[in-house]
């Protein structure tokens, strides 16, 4: 059937990952670095990535394609939803959940100023996170973009005290955020959300998953956006509804 349906120009794309997220069929990935419009029938051709391009790579042209199949969409996005990730064989801890007890630091030397892990549990990374750990019950959460913790140099004092952390970087991360943060929000009773996140326009990929995630989780969560200078500064600080 001829219809409209997304094109992307490779030439143009710089691989920022913003209009990945921006879909809500899972019908755009980043492969090698550049947008691709993976399968025709999960494209709606309704065009919620275009605005969220930073490079004008994206369009909507009129064309043979493969008809929308809304039952096919939703399947795949149920799919990406790992509830519990397996243990892995080689016995690596980076999926057991466990909260962290903080002790006083008796090992610095007199006069040595340590600042203290704010760490509360552990995995701290978005896609290791299993969406049934018990932490996540009731708590304010930190989603944090990976870049902001060497940029901001108070962030444990600043955003992680008193939050489980989770973090993930949109571009790097081969991973659909909006599905795993919807998941999160649907199964606990989370009491507030900050997104940390660099200036750089890849980054923003970041606070649009969670925002989305908001929307399909139907969860009214106060969700609040840092961004943080890539000379560590903070440049904004936002409530979204």
């Amino acid at each position: 059937m001829k219809r409209k349906i997304v094109k992307i120009d490779a030439e143009k794309c710089n691989g920022c990952g913003l209009c990945v997220n921006a879909c809500h069929e899972g019908a755009l990935q980043l492969i090698d670095g550049k947008a691709v419009l993976v399968k025709e029938d999960y494209c709606d051709g309704l065009g919620a990535c275009l605005p969220e391009c930073p490079a004008g790579a994206i369009m909507l042209e009129e064309r043979e394609a493969a008809p929308f199949d809304a039952a096919a969409v939703a399947k795949h996005l149920a799919a990406k939803v790992a509830p519990v990730p397996p243990k892995l064989a080689c016995g690596c801890p980076g999926t057991e959940t466990r909260l962290i007890e903080r002790r006083p630091c008796t090992t610095a030397p007199a006069n040595a100023i340590t600042v203290a892990s704010q760490l509360r549990q552990w995995p701290c990374q978005l896609q290791l996170v299993p969406v049934n750990a018990a932490f996540l019950a009731g708590a304010d959460l930190l989603v944090a973009a990976d870049c902001t913790a060497f940029a901001y140099a108070n962030i444990h004092a600043d955003f992680m005290q008193g939050k489980v952390t989770l973090v993930g970087c949109p571009k790097l991360d081969d991973a659909d955020y909006r599905a795993k943060l919807t998941a999160i929000l649907q199964h606990h009773p989370i009491k507030s959300i900050t997104v940390l996140r660099m200036e750089v326009p890849c980054c923003g990929g970041l606070a649009t998953a969670v925002t989305q995630a908001l929307a399909a989780s139907g969860k009214n969560v106060p969700c609040r956006v840092v961004t943080i200078g890539t000379g560590g500064d903070i440049r904004a600080d936002e409530t979204i509804s």
